[in-house]
């Protein structure tokens, strides 16, 4: 129930209790006197019963067509007035839903009427401030520390890959550089990874807008995929690949199939399979789906999948390479083409990705 209504409620209320209250001090001020008892010897003893029973009808009436109209009056003005006296509250709380974490920079408009609502609304503004100025910081803090980490890594990299170019290494030797050098990959990936959504929600990523045939992107994405699954022996068939014309940068679709591809193949069971279909939901929409046979997603984690180096099963982590950033670059690539992406999945089950992205007119 609204504030309005309820202070409507309670208004009426008390309006009717104060028409009840005056309706009987009205009628005990000028309601007629009793009339004696009847001693056998007056005339006409009906009649003054009766006359008394009328100036209480007649009573009744007046209260009726002088009170209720008044009473309906107050109630319908008290309800205008509340409405009138609320709605900045109403236009405050919209607002205040229209805010996240990338426009925290726009203000709340206030009235300037310097009262309690234009107060809330300027703390609002100041909070969101401070939130913007913070969100600011991280963003930036995890910028430049990621291009502060490229450097030595490439050096690391570059240092490692000449160490074992030298055929004298024995074979221990050999071994544990390799491991270096999958460890400082791995590393670089990540940086890589978090160097993107940085960028990305520091609006500093522009991306193409070019006609483009996704089926092309698809079937490209389909052949990488079977190489990636011949170590682990899983079979990948692309169930459908229908013709869709969309509007985006090809780099990064092809960037979003990898991600959820791979993802496929690495979270999935030995001999398992991977599924990839693309097909045109209807005459605006593209679907593009990616299912596998893997161990599956619990109900409680699938609301997380999308976080940031959130990795749901930490044994299984443990085992499979991954920095937990691929479904937020995935996530943040179909936003930026104005798509939407979602997961389906249960344990033990087939686990499914859904993208849905725009059709260009053909």
């Amino acid at each position: 129930m609204t504030i309005r209504t309820r202070l409507t409620a309670w208004y009426a209320a008390v309006m009717f209790v104060s028409l009840l209250a005056m309706s009987l001090l009205t009628y005990h001020e000028f309601a007629p006197e009793p009339s004696r008892p009847a001693t056998g010897f007056e005339k006409f003893p009906d009649k003054a019963e009766e006359g008394d029973e009328g100036d209480l009808g007649e009573m009744l009436r007046i209260l009726f067509w002088c009170g209720v109209p008044p009473f309906l009056i107050a109630v319908s003005g008290g309800w205008w007035l509340m409405r009138r006296s609320l709605s900045p509250v109403t236009a405050l709380t919209r607002a205040v839903e229209q805010i996240h974490d990338r426009n925290l920079s726009e203000r709340l408009p206030r009235t300037g009427n310097g009262d309690e609502l234009d107060r809330l609304t300027e703390v609002f503004n100041a909070m969101t401030m401070r939130l913007d100025n913070s969100f600011q910081r991280i963003r930036e803090f995890a910028l430049h520390a990621s291009h502060e980490l490229k450097t030595p890594l490439t050096v690391m990299h570059g240092e490692l890959e000449t160490e074992l170019a030298d055929e004298n290494l024995s074979a221990p030797q050999r071994e544990r550089l390799t491991s270096q050098l999958d460890e400082v990959q791995r590393l670089t990936k990540i940086v890589d990874g978090l160097t993107l959504l940085t960028r990305a929600d520091a609006g500093q990523i522009v991306l193409k807008s070019e006609p483009l045939a996704l089926e092309e992107v698809v079937r490209d994405v389909f052949d990488d995929a079977q190489i990636l699954a011949r170590p682990a022996n899983l079979s990948v068939r692309l169930t459908a690949c229908e013709s869709a014309l969309i509007h985006g940068d090809r780099h990064r679709l092809r960037q979003l199939l990898l991600n959820l591809a791979d993802n496929a193949i690495k979270y999935n069971q030995p001999g398992g399979t991977v599924e990839i279909a693309l097909r045109r939901l209807d005459a605006a929409t593209a679907e593009l789906t990616v299912t596998n046979t893997g161990a599956g997603i619990p109900p409680e984690l699938l609301p997380r999948v999308f976080d940031r180096f959130f990795r749901g099963d930490p044994a299984h982590s443990q085992t499979t390479e991954g920095s937990g950033l691929g479904l937020s670059i995935a996530q943040w690539i179909v936003s930026a083409h104005k798509g939407a992406i979602k997961i389906e999945s249960a344990p033990n089950q087939l686990t499914t990705v859904t993208v849905r992205l725009p059709r260009a007119a053909e």
